[in-house]
């Protein structure tokens, strides 16, 4: 690729942030708020499918696609850095992870509420 002042910014930007990321409360708290966002989108999801209650299988199989592909990409998934002897995973598979746990938790949450 060619040198040019886009390409210049946009490494320059993306080395920042890497180093910003380098931080590990910075890391933590970003996996805190992707594993809240699965919360909120369990409970959106099971509210909105719930309410119409004519697509509940088919959003029931999307979500356990879904699930299953970010399994599938997050432990897949070829580490090439290692910290300390270890595979250190990027910050995007676990932010997908985290954000698939909050769902799991989510929809089990919201089938305790239904089901008591």
């Amino acid at each position: 690729m060619q040198d040019t002042r886009l390409t210049r910014l946009l490494n320059g930007t993306l080395g920042q942030f890497d180093q910003w990321l380098l931080n590990p409360w910075r890391r933590i708290s970003l996996v805190v708020m992707s594993l809240l966002l699965g919360n909120f989108l369990a409970g959106a999801v099971a509210t909105t499918a719930g309410a119409t209650s004519e697509l509940d299988i088919l959003v029931s199989a999307l979500m356990v696609a879904i699930t299953e592909a970010i399994s599938r990409f997050v432990y897949w998934q070829r580490r090439s850095q290692l910290v300390n002897g270890r595979p250190r995973p990027s910050i995007v598979s676990e932010m997908l992870n985290a954000m698939k746990i909050g769902l799991t938790y989510g929809l089990f949450l919201e089938a305790f509420k239904l089901g008591s």
